[in-house]
């Protein structure tokens, strides 16, 4: 059976994955999907490329060192922000430190915003994904997702920074979306599309 990692220590994230990917057959065989964790891969990372593209084959190619046989996959996303000159960017993940709660990061970017209208809001999540196949050839597929920042977090499902991102089609936050609704328009959920259609 061919297996995918999926260089990722974050569950919302991986559960979002497995979903979108549920469905992919290479070589006639359904594909098992496992994290880093459930691999037994636990090396540092660092993460200093200077895009999403290349975060994530930074990712890819050094979890891909440990996992022979195995495609391996890494995405590198997060929230640009126009009016912040396009913060938190690719260092969504770390801003206001890695261990600060979203809750506090989003509260932050919401204060940072203030008086500044609908209009001027706009901002867009990036996903970059970077697949190593097990003959170490890299290709990396790359999508965004177009809304504003709302004025209050808003939605109890996903994770991050889902409840300040508001989608213009629902006129409601990524976090009021229900699962399946976030996966057909979200970033994560095109860039893996596009993986799944390259791999198969």
């Amino acid at each position: 059976m061919q297996e995918i990692i999926f260089a990722t220590g974050n569950e919302g994230k991986m559960k979002e994955v497995k979903m979108i990917l549920a469905d992919l057959v290479l070589d006639g065989e359904k594909v098992s999907i496992r994290s880093m964790k459930e691999a037994g891969i636990d090396i540092p990372i660092l993460e200093n490329g200077k895009s999403f593209a290349e975060n994530a084959g930074i990712k890819a190619k050094a979890v891909a060192a440990f996992a022979k046989g195995a495609i391996v996959m890494a995405d590198d996303s997060g929230l640009e922000i126009d009016y912040l000159n396009k913060e938190p960017g690719i260092y969504s993940a770390r801003y206001l430190g890695e261990d600060t709660s979203y809750r506090v990061k989003n509260q932050n970017l919401i204060e940072r915003l203030e008086g500044v209208s609908e209009r001027e809001r706009t901002a867009r999540f990036v996903c970059a994904i970077a697949c190593v196949m097990p003959d170490g050839r890299l290709f990396t597929k790359e999508a965004t997702i177009e809304g504003w920042i709302g004025y209050e977090e808003k939605g109890t499902n996903g994770f991050g920074y889902d409840p300040i991102f508001m989608v213009y089609e629902y006129g409601k936050s990524t976090a009021e979306l229900s699962e399946e609704e976030k996966n057909a328009i979200s970033h994560r959920g095109k860039a893996l599309r596009a993986v799944k259609e390259e791999l198969r």
